[in-house]
């Protein structure tokens, strides 16, 4: 079968995602014939992801979060009024997808969370003739048993209509999952692993001390930055995409920033005594697969993340703050009780069950 990927590009996870199932599909003889790759004018897509994808990756300009001035939480308001003012070049880059699915004629469009892709999906897909299939975390935020926060009312009525239009059409919906749940498959959602990539499955683990982290809005290094030049004792390495950055920044005796990196990230993840990060899924799994404690720190005013971090808490991933104070962590570290051994199993399943999904039609 032939395959078409379309990835959100905020943040690693979708790309980690998209590889991994990359691996998975091609493993058994199907082809994915490209990438399609939404971005933005602060962001670069990272050279891990064209290397890794091993098909023709193609950029084009996607709905994207505003953020504040100091590049750490999400504008609401500004988001939408930006991505409503742009609407017509949006459009105009459907045509673009369309010219390459109509190149490659696939038997399958798979979306990462792609906002574009599910107005694709809207417009086009009577007219293409192909199966559309969405793959993320957020699908599970429409299962009934999911831990949602008190309160929120607008930024979930917000979330859910940006789920539905990813989704439009969709033919199935594959929620990614920290535990096991029931499928709803009255509603086309199927509840499976994270997709793990076979380079986090085979590394070796161990101890070092030191508490890795990783910001997806640059603008928090500042925050990790001040809070370190009171508690240098600690050693703390994060990596972050902060565009036009060197490869590698030291502020100061402990800390060090290095520009994203997969094989390094993973190298650090393997070794590092906690984690501490933005709530997003794909990163959290990691650690839990690898027994590394996390402590994550929701975007502000980012709904997703905001769930995330509560879900992963009851999968027992570990602590949630509002602020990158990692002391928290490190006195937490003691007190964690690894679920390891339990995440693995589940992650394990994951290429029987997305398999099975995608190729039994």
């Amino acid at each position: 079968m032939k395959f078409v990927f379309i990835v959100q590009g905020e943040g690693r996870g979708h790309m980690t995602q998209a590889i991994a199932l990359r691996n998975m599909l091609t493993k058994h003889g199907h082809t994915v014939c490209a990438a399609l790759i939404g971005k933005s004018e602060r962001r670069e897509i990272p050279a891990f992801f064209t290397e890794k994808i091993q098909a023709p990756v193609i950029g084009f300009q996607s709905p994207n979060f505003v953020l504040d001035p100091k590049n750490k939480g999400l504008k609401l308001a500004d988001t939408l009024f930006s991505n409503i003012v742009q609407y017509k070049k949006y459009l105009r880059n459907l045509k673009d997808i369309d010219t390459v699915v109509e190149e490659y004629k696939p038997d399958i469009i798979i979306n990462f969370y792609d906002l574009l892709a599910g107005l694709y999906s809207f417009f086009y897909k009577k007219k293409r003739n192909f199966k559309y299939v969405c793959v993320g975390h957020q699908f599970l935020l429409e299962h009934p048993d999911f831990p949602f926060p008190s309160g929120h009312m607008m930024d979930r009525f917000l979330f859910n209509n940006n789920t539905m239009v990813s989704s439009a059409k969709a033919d199935l919906k594959l929620a990614l999952s920290f535990i096991r749940m029931p499928d709803l498959p009255k509603k086309n959602i199927y509840v499976v692993p994270p997709l793990l990539r076979q380079e986090v499955i085979d590394i070796k683990t161990q101890k070092d001390d030191f508490i890795l982290g990783y910001v997806v809005n640059d603008g928090y290094g500042e925050d990790i930055i001040e809070w370190h030049k009171n508690n240098k004792h600690i050693s703390v390495v994060c990596f972050w995409d902060r565009k036009g950055a060197e490869p590698e920044y030291r502020p100061h005796e402990n800390l060090v920033f290095h520009k994203l990196n997969d094989v390094k990230f993973l190298d650090h993840m393997s070794r590092c005594s906690g984690f501490v990060s933005t709530a997003g899924f794909e990163s959290i799994c990691e650690a839990m697969f690898m027994g590394k404690p996390v402590m994550m720190v929701p975007t502000a005013n980012h709904y997703e993340q905001l769930c995330n971090s509560i879900d992963a808490v009851k999968a027992g991933a570990g602590i949630r703050s509002d602020k990158f104070e990692m002391s928290l962590l490190v006195n937490y570290l003691p007190k964690h009780k690894s679920k390891q051994e339990e995440f693995q199993k589940w992650a394990n399943e994951a290429e029987f069950k997305f398999l099975k999904l995608l190729t039994s039609w």
